[in-house]
């Protein structure tokens, strides 16, 4: 599960946090030889820190929040441009796109390959990004 970092704190004071849990992708990712094979399995978590004032529906409608369609969107359409080096690459594109959707103020992300050692659950990366961070321009 997903921790807010001390920048996280700060935001947990005016945000409302939305997140997807362990969602279970198959990607093409990896950097040996026998990951060039077939997509392997992977968990993708997320928490979307969105302003409290700028979340809180009036009307009880959808559009009046950010929907989690929107984040399985994103991974959908970043895991259909093709193999992946490195799950540091996956977490920062994702990371990038979703923070770019307006209503998103900061986006902590984590990529698992659950299936790579048989002594340990997962094997992963985490980022932690918000609109007062930059990252350097994604790969293609």
């Amino acid at each position: 599960m997903l921790t807010a970092g001390t920048e996280g704190m700060g935001l947990l004071r005016h945000c409302r946090k939305l997140f997807l849990r362990r969602h279970e992708v198959q990607v093409r990712i990896g950097a040996h030889a026998f990951e060039l094979q077939a997509p392997q399995r992977l968990w993708i978590d997320v928490a979307l820190y969105v302003p409290y004032a700028q979340s809180t529906p009036a009307h009880d409608s959808l559009d009046e929040v950010v929907d989690y369609d929107f984040v399985r969107a994103v991974v959908a359409e970043r895991i259909a441009q093709g193999h992946i080096v490195l799950q540091e690459t996956l977490c920062d594109d994702l990371a990038r796109r979703l923070l770019a959707h307006p209503g998103v103020q900061a986006v902590h992300l984590a990529t698992s390959k659950p299936d790579v050692y048989p002594d340990c659950e997962a094997v992963g990366v985490e980022v932690f990004l918000s609109k007062s961070q930059t990252l350097p321009p994604s790969q293609p």
